[in-house]
């Protein structure tokens, strides 16, 4: 992914000047074309197959599998259970919820019949024992999708809001600039640091300080910004503040399968990536509206205070996940 956006930006230099951002839209979905065939030889998820009564598909893949990591598959039948599901009254707590089946001494998955898998799920993911995870994770991938793809508008929109805004004058469009892309394109950069670090402090710090840890020093390189700063400053500042946001992300990312156990957890990292994408389509609002409008300090506050709320939210999360087998 890292390297798709870093070649997005040299492909920008290219394009747009000789065509439109139409065209730059058409070539840069060329490469989700080479990616179909792959479906046709990507293997099924075994529970699905099993949901499926597709016993000897599954135990195909699992053997797959156990060869691919060297491992021996545990002795006897494989089976499936269709008949339970979730049951979101179950009267414990939720950390005990997510504590791996093992420790639970339990004999099956909680396996949901496939007609009513999808309600039975939603209600589980706000049930007692799953509400306070499901919001605080629902919340938190709003506001890192918020942040992350405001940092990618604030690249170009801060530049032009310094000089329209400095002028006296209202947001006009500027003329295409070299310095926009070269910006747009170490900004890009940020990501690979970013990824290299979240790696490092997800296994040191764990999941949970890892992201308030990034969120709130994301949030000390955007202080700056809330007054204007030069090209140099503000690229420098914007850098360390993507690094940190994609960071954040990766590790939420890595951090949701974890929590939910098998019966729900595409359903519920499914949902939260969903909210996820609003935070993406309200933040033009506040990166793109506020500041062409001159309002740069509201802009970088809203930001800040997204930002700081998800830093909060990740210390309330009720389990860390690291070294935690899943469910």
């Amino acid at each position: 992914m890292w390297l798709g956006i870093c070649f997005r930006q040299i492909w920008a230099k290219v394009v747009l000047p000789a065509l439109s951002w139409r065209w730059l839209l058409g070539f840069t979905a060329v490469p989700c074309f080479l990616l179909l065939p792959f479906f046709g030889i990507t293997p099924e998820s075994p529970r699905y197959l099993c949901a499926q009564n597709r016993m000897s598909d599954a135990t195909l893949v699992l053997e797959r599998i156990s060869k691919t990591n060297q491992e021996a598959l545990p002795a006897g039948i494989l089976t499936y259970n269709h008949g339970t599901e979730v049951d979101p009254n179950a009267p414990t707590c939720e950390i005990d919820h997510l504590l791996p089946v093992k420790e639970k001494k339990c004999t099956h998955d909680n396996a949901m019949s496939s007609k009513s898998g999808s309600v039975a799920a939603l209600r589980s993911l706000l049930s007692r024992n799953l509400r306070r995870s499901t919001l605080l994770l629902w919340f938190v991938f709003y506001a890192n999708t918020f942040a992350y793809y405001g940092l990618v508008l604030l690249t170009s929109q801060l530049s032009d809001a310094n000089r329209s805004c400095a002028s006296g004058l209202r947001y006009t469009k500027s003329e295409q600039d070299t310095s926009l892309y070269k910006d747009t394109f170490i900004t890009s950069l940020a990501e690979f640091p970013g990824l290299i670090v979240s790696a490092v402090l997800v296994e040191w710090l764990g999941r949970k300080a890892t992201m308030w840890c990034l969120l709130f020093t994301c949030c000390g390189f955007l202080g700056p910004l809330m007054f204007h700063q030069t090209e140099l400053w503000t690229t420098a500042l914007l850098f360390g503040a993507r690094a940190c946001a994609m960071g954040s992300f990766t590790v939420l990312c890595l951090y949701a399968p974890e929590v939910y156990p098998t019966s729900v957890r595409s359903t519920g990292v499914g949902i939260a990536n969903a909210i996820g994408r609003i935070g993406g389509i309200v933040c033009p609002l506040v990166a793109v509206g506020m500041l062409r409008s001159c309002h740069q300090m509201e802009a970088i506050l809203v930001f800040e205070v997204v930002l700081c709320l998800a830093a909060i939210a990740c210390m309330m999360f009720p389990v860390e996940t690291k070294g935690r087998d899943m469910n």
